[in-house]
């Protein structure tokens, strides 16, 4: 490439080096001890952010809600529940964020609404109503031999029970359909007056500050309309959702600044979806959220069936996804969020390991191609909820499955033990920011149970424990990927596919050559590659031991980043 053909190049995008880290604003921290987190709680932490080196903060809905699914039922877009705020204290939060150089990204939750929201309150009014075909309503279907459901198809919701309800106000007896809780009724993308009114609140957001959106399920905005009393779920990915992004990129983004940062969490997405959403050419979004790697331990029932993970199969679905996106389109790099389990008690060992196990999962994930998403607390390594009782969970996910399967004649221990590995409230226990009561978190009673390992598991703990501070790893992962370009764009190569405890790869550019080694098991691995060609005179860049070891072993959960 001639100088002349290097300056015509576009400058990479600038999330390309960028992290960002996810709050779920119920459980990061409580200001005024109601026992909920708030925007106030996040203000009183923003140190915490700044010393992390964290580029982006996306939150969690802190729309006004009746808090059915904890703030993904939204009853007024342009507004903050008082569980968390006010606007005026969300300005102050926006505000003192940018004056750190974080931004902040709201989630957008656009494919349903509230059944409190207004537009929705309307359109179940009557069959007449101006807003009717806001929301999809259908009649119900006559099945005979008659099985006691007249639900237009058979649609299942994602929180368990059918994806159709009839409105109590409604006198029509039609159903809307919600694909989530049945206070989570689904918009009507084809209705061009709902998109509209969805962009004036994007751009109202966008006016007041914000630097982009996190966008909930949003390939399912996209339905086959015409399948909607079929039996086949054609309710995500319909043909018209690149229609749908493009005209939402014209009307909202086009003309702002390249500032801003978009993510579609897209289920079923596959690597040749994601090209094309992404695509720069494109014009409709930055990265997507995919779930390949995170259904690999699902079996064939329910999410909650839950099988063995094999390395070999994480390794070759992160790999596809490096590779697919590694000339067109980008990748969003994550393994827990507030849907996820906690990473370190699912992919890791968090007992005897814990540390060493938590930074390992760390590098493997921040040393791809692609933009790291870091889960609050998963800096300091926390771990999964350890509820041994149904009273003990929040989640309405996790609640009507257990319910619906009890029903059914299933052993209570059986579904207990599959909540523990898998419900959605692992991930949403509090921050546990000290080893003193309630974890420092509130001072009040917390909305859901504190993690009882918080006494050894904290930020005032992790942060003073030196070289085994988890915290302090991150901020040097955080640090290498602003600092280097080979980090932030460099080629991925997967080495040893079919190895089943070693996870090595290698990123390559004009700075040289990266090698990430990892034991991803409890026994001592010997690592030939180690101490074989340019990687036996490499230095090491980072590693998660404190001290030497033999030269081609990797010790349990060890990982090492040398530089050719």
């Amino acid at each position: 490439m001639t100088l002349n053909e290097e300056a015509l190049q576009p400058a990479p995008a600038w999330w390309t080096d960028a992290v960002v880290y996810q709050i779920y604003p119920r459980s990061f921290a409580d200001s005024n001890g109601d026992g909920v987190g708030d925007l106030g709680g996040i203000r009183q932490h923003l140190d915490h952010l700044q010393d992390l080196g964290v580029d982006v903060v996306w939150l969690s809905p802190i729309y006004r809600s009746p808090q059915a699914d904890n703030g993904y039922d939204i009853s007024d877009y342009r507004d903050i529940d008082p569980l968390f705020g006010t606007l005026e204290e969300f300005d102050l939060l926006l505000a003192e964020m940018h004056e750190r150089g974080i931004k902040l990204v709201m989630d957008l939750v656009v494919n349903h609404t509230s059944d409190e929201h207004p537009w929705f309150v309307e359109s179940a009014s009557s069959p007449d109503s101006p807003k009717r075909d806001w929301y999809v309503w259908r009649d119900g279907v006559d099945r005979s031999p008659a099985d006691g459901r007249t639900e237009p198809n058979l649609w299942r919701s994602a929180f368990s029970g059918p994806a159709w309800s009839r409105a109590d106000a409604d006198p029509s007896g039609q159903y809307y359909l919600h694909l989530f809780a049945a206070k989570q009724p689904d918009l009507n993308w084809e209705n061009p007056e709902v998109r509209d009114a969805v962009y004036e609140m994007m751009n109202w957001w966008l006016d007041r500050g914000v630097d982009g959106f996190r966008m909930d399920v949003i390939n399912f905005i996209a339905k086959v309309q015409s399948d909607l009393t079929g039996s086949s779920e054609h309710f995500r990915m319909g043909p018209q959702i690149h229609d749908h992004l493009q005209e939402m990129n014209r009307r909202v983004f086009a003309a702002r600044d390249a500032e801003l940062i978009t993510v579609g969490e897209m289920p079923g997405v596959t690597v040749d979806d994601a090209r094309l959403f992404t695509g720069a050419d494109r014009l409709e979004l930055d990265m997507v959220f995919q779930f390949e790697h995170v259904d690999l331990d699902r079996g064939p029932g329910s999410k909650f069936d839950n099988v063995p993970l094999a390395l070999r199969d994480l390794k070759a679905s992160l790999s596809r996804w490096q590779t697919g996106l590694a000339e067109s389109g980008w990748n969003s790099l994550y393994l827990g969020n507030h849907d996820q389990p906690r990473s370190v008690s699912r992919f890791g060992d968090d007992g005897r390991h814990r540390v060493e196990s938590a930074t390992l999962l760390a590098t493997i994930l921040h040393l791809q191609r692609g933009t790291p998403y870091v889960y609050q607390g998963d800096e300091i390594g926390m771990t999964n909820a350890a509820f041994s009782r149904i009273d003990q969970y929040r989640d309405i996910e996790s609640i009507n499955w257990f319910g619906e399967e009890l029903e059914a004649g299933r052993d209570p221990a059986e579904l207990l033990e599959a909540l523990r590995y898998r419900s959605r409230d692992n991930a949403r226990t509090p921050v546990q920011w000290t080893p003193g009561e309630n974890a420092g978190f509130t001072t009040g009673t917390p909305w859901i149970g504190v993690n009882p390992n918080h006494d050894t598991v904290n930020v005032e703990t992790d942060r003073a424990a030196g070289s085994r501070s988890i915290f302090d790893y991150y901020r040097r992962l955080i640090a290498l990927r602003h600092e280097s370009p080979l980090v932030a764009l460099g080629c991925f190569d997967l080495l040893e596919p079919e190895h089943p405890a070693l996870y090595a790869f290698t990123r390559t550019g004009d700075e040289g050559r990266l090698l990430v080694a990892a034991n991803v098991g409890g026994d001592d691995l010997e690592v030939p590659l180690l101490v074989e060609g340019p990687w036996g005179a490499g230095s090491l860049l980072l590693g998660n031991y404190d001290s030497s070891g033999p030269a081609a072993v990797l010790r349990p959960w060890e990982v090492r980043v040398l530089r050719a």
